[in-house]
């Protein structure tokens, strides 16, 4: 449980509430317990849990496509790395494994505006032609924002263009 709470902590920023032998309290705002954490020897761990059915991740959005950006930095000095880094059509997402398994998406609303993104996914030809999206290396993303790159643009350059494919194609866990 302690490794949990401490990547969390590195991943989200979120600090321990409370911790005992049985259960974990963790957050990342003034909320008591955004997470809770179990632990019994009465529980094991699934190790083919990310093949059966069930909640895929959570996800955790950032305010800015640039927050999420310094974030992808950050936790790669930290040695945290993606499993899969998407471009949705609405969001950005970057997708890391916790150390239970659990996928944890780390996103950005490309459109800064709910509404704007909903009305995308309910109604773009493109995402109802393919809802997983564009898969993104977040390294290009950077490099190209660093060098002055506007949002809208790196927008359509990495879903309408593909142009920040990564070499080689992610595990997304998921079998489609």
């Amino acid at each position: 449980m302690t490794e949990m709470i401490e990547w969390y902590g590195k991943v989200i920023g979120s600090r321990k509430q409370y911790q005992d032998d049985v259960m974990g309290f963790i957050t990342n705002d003034d909320a008591v317990g955004r997470i809770a954490l179990l632990s019994s020897p009465k529980l094991t761990d699934d190790p083919d849990r990310a093949r059966h059915t069930g909640i895929h991740h959570s996800a955790f959005e950032y305010a800015s496509i640039d927050d999420l950006l310094d974030s992808w930095v950050r936790m790669k000095g930290l040695g945290i790395e993606p499993h899969a880094c998407l471009d949705h059509g609405f969001a950005l997402s970057f997708y890391y494994v916790d150390p239970d398994g659990n996928s944890v998406e780390l996103q950005g609303d490309w459109y800064g505006d709910w509404k704007k993104s909903a009305d995308f996914m309910e109604h773009s030809q493109d995402f109802k032609d393919d809802s997983v999206g564009r898969y993104v290396d977040p390294a290009k993303l950077v490099a190209a924002r660093k060098g002055g790159m506007s949002i809208e643009e790196l927008h359509n350059q990495a879903y309408h263009q593909n142009a920040f494919a990564p070499a080689e194609v992610p595990d997304f866990r998921i079998e489609r």
